[in-house]
């Protein structure tokens, strides 16, 4: 009995030596991400702050090498390339998931769909950037900002619908059959109750799919590529801040260096911004809640 007792015990420390080991590995890992993370986030705040002003937003480029000017161009065009894919992405993100969730569960056709929205996820930005110029800008002869906003809404939609699928599967059942046995119909019930109850959880992730496809910038080298002057029409060339910033930081004069600082501040801090209330909804608008759930879960471990 004493032998066994005493392997029992040499298993046990065993056990907590490895479980300390891995715990030390994996803080090690955590703070190594966190501090690259850290650094370059200072980097941009430290180095774009410093060169913003007025006719950053209001003027357009100087010419190349001449100090001044700003990038109005590259802002209205973001503004309209992102929007457009918002309008095009959201929506059918959202029914994609609700035919996931509602309508095709279990079906061969659902999980398909499911699949495809995984392997875009996976997919580089790239790629999607060409289908979407040999669809829609090779045929035009030219490039333009209508095609940038395609590519961009399908890689916002594998977030979106994935996102939706996910929320409206958390919905419980009994609340479904409770609006069907006061006669409700389904496209009732979806509106009304399953919608409702879920979208919190979709809100979110249409801010993350609109957040990733927001800092994109290889599929739009294919599709709007560049403009050095302001435009809205979307059937030409037209500047976003994601290809500004490679440009401007590729070339050979300071000033433009110092702009592609000063935009990429500007389209982190969105990025963050976004990523920030994503957050707050999904932890019941509470900007405290994630660390005060990490912090139970901490204790919970201590005394056990």
């Amino acid at each position: 009995m004493e032998i066994g007792k005493k392997m029992e015990n040499v298993r046990i420390k065993a056990r907590v030596i490895k479980s300390n080991i891995i715990m030390i590995l994996s803080t090690l890992a955590a703070l190594y991400g966190i501090l690259f993370l850290g650094w370059i986030l200072v980097s941009i705040i430290y180095h774009g702050y410093e060169y913003l002003n007025l006719d950053f937003f209001t003027q357009d480029p100087a010419p190349p090498g001449m100090p001044g000017g700003g990038l109005r161009m590259a802002f209205i065009g973001q503004f309209l390339i992102t929007t457009i894919a918002a309008f095009i992405g959201t929506p059918i993100g959202i029914m994609a998931g609700i035919f996931l969730a509602e309508y095709g569960r279990g079906t061969w056709w659902a999980i398909f769909i499911r699949n495809l929205a995984d392997i875009v996820i996976s997919m580089p930005a790239i790629v999607i950037g060409a289908a979407v110029y040999v669809i829609l800008v090779a045929p035009l002869h030219s490039f333009n900002g209508l095609s940038g906003s395609v590519a961009l809404s399908i890689l916002s939609l594998p977030y979106i619908t994935i996102a939706t699928d996910e929320m409206l599967k958390l919905v419980p059942k009994e609340m479904r059959e409770a609006a069907y046995a006061l006669g409700a119909y389904k496209h009732y019930v979806i509106k009304k109750v399953t919608m409702r109850a879920a979208k919190t959880g979709i809100l979110t992730g249409v801010i993350l799919g609109l957040a990733r496809m927001a800092g994109e910038a290889a599929p739009l080298l294919f599709t709007s590529f560049n403009n050095d002057h302001t435009t809205f029409n979307l059937l030409k060339p037209m500047a976003t801040l994601t290809i500004t910033i490679f440009i401007y930081a590729t070339g050979p004069y300071h000033e433009w260096h110092e702009q592609a600082w000063a935009a990429g501040f500007v389209l982190t801090l969105g990025v963050l911004a976004a990523v920030i209330i994503a957050k707050y909804l999904v932890h019941g608008g509470s900007f405290t809640a994630p660390f005060m759930y990490v912090a139970r879960r901490m204790t919970k471990i201590n005394k056990g």
